[in-house]
């Protein structure tokens, strides 16, 4: 029986959860979803791929679709919606939106997607219908505010996605602006993977008594990973990966590197070897990125070739193995990357490529996540590299902020 059913959530929703196959709520959802269905607001600090999507969406959709099947319906107010939620890429908002819809499926939803790099017509004529959950990203959005095509006046439900991300992006002057434009009143829910001085400035004014709620990323992801690194000159990185993907256990394989045309590089050798491929990055229209990830979700393409910023929110079943082609420069980054591999407490694998260059980038990740990544010596390309030693990790002191504390606003295309 699910245990989903505890939470008292509609019937509706727990047999479409079940068809989903998920049984056991993943920790942040046993914390979240009795706070919000209680009308908490919520701080939950989370990485892609611990359950969250669910967490914040079925408490939404149950309170919704239960207002729709109550003997007092509420009706849609024209040009508004009743939730919004604000994520910062066109991959990440199609995912969240098709996962509402597959979970409100039969409940009647009004729902829409909104983002850039498409026509925005239809988008219109959603919204001016009126809503019950809305998923946008921020520049769509606010050209659809300065437009007069959208209020908040009908507003309970606000949702701010992966904040740090939209900091690292450049998105925070617009998620501020678009924040001054909701009603003071309102149920409001913050996720973010990582808390800077900026993102626990805007948690404390925009939040009231929240419930927080905190999954320490380096824990799920170090625990379910299987890392190595091959050390290896430049010249054999192609090579080294023709050899990898020799194993066919490895059905569904994210490649992360640095640039889109590194990304397209990739992807013609993969193919020239009769691998089917195909990159995702910023330099390809939105069909085709949908296009691209999509196929690689019903496991039409056996590799996904990704540079970070298009790859943020991928979320992917069974992805059998991750390779860093290139390291992050970020070490943060490098658990999000792997953790790719270890969905919904699924076990993972992940390989990194490290040429003598990029010792110190290795250091530095390994330092952060406190922990020697084991070197691969048996593979046909090794080469042997002198390596500093690891420190200790520190935990990290996170000075709080004073309240007369300004958020570092940051201009951004819109998207």
């Amino acid at each position: 029986m699910s245990e989903f059913k505890a939470f008292s959530l509609l019937e509706s929703i727990i047999d479409r959860v079940a068809l989903k196959g998920y049984k056991q709520p993943t920790p942040i959802q046993k914390e979240c979803i009795p706070a919000l269905i209680n009308g908490n607001d919520l701080l939950g600090i989370a990485q892609t791929g611990t359950g969250k999507t669910a967490a914040f969406s079925l408490p939404i959709i149950n309170k919704f679709g239960r207002d729709k099947i109550g003997q007092d319906k509420v009706d849609n107010k024209a040009k508004s919606t009743r939730s919004l939620i604000l994520t910062p890429t066109r991959e990440l908002a199609s995912q969240i939106m098709q996962n509402i819809d597959d979970y409100s499926t039969d409940l009647e939803l009004k729902t829409k997607v909104v983002y850039g790099g498409v026509g925005r017509q239809g988008q219109v004529d959603a919204i001016k219908l009126g809503l019950d959950i809305l998923v946008a990203t921020p520049g769509r959005l606010l050209d659809l505010i300065e437009t007069g095509d959208i209020n908040f006046k009908a507003l309970e439900v606000f949702v701010l996605d992966e904040a740090d991300t939209m900091l690292d992006m450049g998105f925070f002057n617009d998620v501020q602006t678009i924040i001054s434009k909701l009603p003071k009143k309102r149920q409001t829910l913050l996720f973010s993977a990582t808390m800077p001085a900026e993102i626990e400035i805007l948690a404390q004014a925009i939040l009231t008594n929240p419930k927080k709620v905190q999954i320490d990323p380096e824990t799920v992801t170090i625990d379910l990973v299987n890392q190595s690194v091959y050390h290896l000159e430049k010249s054999n990185k192609v090579p080294a990966l023709f050899n990898i993907l020799a194993n066919a256990d490895f059905e569904k394989v994210l490649i992360f590197c640095k640039t889109k045309y590194g990304a397209d590089i990739i992807v013609k050798a993969l193919e020239g070897a009769s691998i089917t491929a195909a990159s995702l990055h910023s330099g390809k229209t939105q069909a085709m990125r949908e296009e691209a990830l999509q196929n690689f979700k019903d496991a039409n393409l056996r590799v996904l070739v990704a540079t970070d910023v298009a790859a943020r929110g991928i979320d992917v079943d069974n992805i059998s193995l991750v390779i860093n082609y290139n390291l992050p420069e970020d070490p943060r980054n490098y658990i999000h990357r792997i953790g790719r591999t270890a969905r919904a407490g699924k076990s993972g694998m992940a390989i990194s490529f490290a040429v003598e260059n990029d010792i110190r980038q290795l250091t530095n990740i390994e330092n952060s996540i406190g922990q020697v990544i084991p070197v691969v010596t048996e593979q046909p390309f090794h080469k042997e590299f002198a390596k500093a030693p690891i420190q200790a990790k520190k935990k990290k002191q996170v000075k709080k902020p004073s309240r007369s504390s300004k958020p570092n606003k940051s201009r951004a295309k819109r998207k």
